[in-house]
């Protein structure tokens, strides 16, 4: 039996990859809005800063900063995932249990390892052939951080800032 070991630091950055049961499916996509609504009622509750996030339909790549004192990364995934099922089977004809049980995590230690992973989770729909640039793809951050003036909207892979 597989032992997970999860990192205990309070106030880390952290890198997730969250999948659904159901490699095939679309749900996240199809159903954005559910997904993006639970995430707010859950951060207003338990805060986090979004660093980064991508929507796939099956899976999602996301890096959170959790306030210092703080490190309970897995509850906040339980009550996203909770919430989302619920109002989804709620709304739909939905009945199958929709996330895989466990999720993957890694904990950010460098401005590499941030900068790497952000550039990870922005070129993930490119990787998986939904779109052939970054910015054709509608559910990630990368829209805002280009606002933000992080990322030029033709980014190649590159931070703007290098």
């Amino acid at each position: 039996m597989s032992r997970y070991i999860r990192s205990k630091r309070f106030g880390g950055t952290f890198f997730f990859t969250v999948t659904l049961k159901d490699r095939g499916s679309c749900v996240l996509v199809e159903h954005i809005d559910l997904l993006r609504e639970c995430v707010r009622k859950v951060k207003s509750k338990r805060p986090f800063e979004i660093v980064a996030w991508v929507v796939l339909p099956d899976h999602m790549h996301v890096i959170w900063r959790l306030p210092e004192g703080d490190n309970d990364f897995s509850r906040r995934w339980q009550l996203i995932k909770i919430l989302f099922t619920k109002i989804l089977k709620e709304k739909t004809r939905y009945k199958s249990s929709v996330w895989q049980e466990r999720f993957w995590e890694h904990e950010i230690r460098s401005d590499d390892d941030l900068k790497n992973h952000i550039h990870y989770c922005y070129l993930n729909p490119v990787k998986h052939g939904y779109v052939s640039s970054t910015r054709d793809w509608p559910y990630s951050s990368f829209h805002r951080d280009v606002k933000l003036g992080l990322f030029d909207i033709g980014w190649n892979g590159l931070l703007h800032t290098e």
